[in-house]
């Protein structure tokens, strides 16, 4: 992962020093709110840490809510962050306690969206460390190449392995995003519990959003 600079991280410490409010969820497309900021999106499979890294990145327990059983995130909730950039957390894709008719309309609602939405500057592909990419995650990030869409993949929970086995997944994942034409070449390591990689992500979207409003 290249290192930010100071000013990087500083940009992003007092971007996300400022509010950030939910705004809605969406069980439908029609219900998306208009598109008028810069737009961030946090994917992932079901249980990976979407929410928790979200509240992290805050510094709020609540804001995005999480859950110990997975698919639990069935919309996707939209969360304003200084009225400079949206953040959308999408439902888990994967396993899900719910009937499969349901998993293949949210499946489906997702991927419409994020091929459709205009102001979407970099979608967030969280893969949890302990078990790297799996074959759903690789079928995601074909689509986000097919819809030419900007992604970006973060390694999440990286505090629950030791150094060398993290070393060997980011690796291995550098090795294959070299074969896809739409990711953004740098992985972020991150740690919701323990703040590994928060300054930096935060220094990432900040560069994706909107500029501090003057006055």
């Amino acid at each position: 992962m290249a290192e930010r600079s100071r000013e990087e991280i500083e940009k992003g410490r007092l971007l996300f020093a400022r509010q950030c409010n939910f705004v809605l969820s969406c069980a439908q497309l029609s219900q998306v709110p208009d598109d008028k900021l810069p737009e961030v999106a946090f994917a992932g499979r079901s249980n990976v840490g979407k929410s928790s890294l979200i509240n992290a990145l805050v510094s709020m327990k609540a804001l995005a809510r999480t859950s110990k059983t997975p698919g639990r995130t069935q919309q996707i909730n939209f969360f304003n962050l200084d009225h400079r950039l949206m953040i959308a957390d999408l439902p888990g894709y994967g396993y899900a306690r719910a009937p499969k008719r349901r998993i293949q309309e949210w499946n489906g609602m997702v991927e419409t969206y994020l091929k459709g939405r205009v102001s979407m500057r970099r979608v967030f592909v969280l893969i949890d460390t302990r078990r790297g990419l799996k074959e759903m995650d690789r079928t995601i990030l074909k689509m986000l190449d097919a819809a030419a869409q900007s992604y970006q993949i973060i390694l999440t929970k990286c505090d629950k392995l030791k150094r060398g086995p993290v070393s060997v997944v980011y690796q291995d994942i550098c090795g294959e995003l070299t074969t896809h034409g739409a990711a953004h070449p740098e992985i972020v390591l991150t740690s919701a519990h323990k703040g590994h990689g928060l300054a930096e992500l935060r220094a990432e979207m900040a560069m994706l959003a909107n500029p501090p409003h003057l006055g």
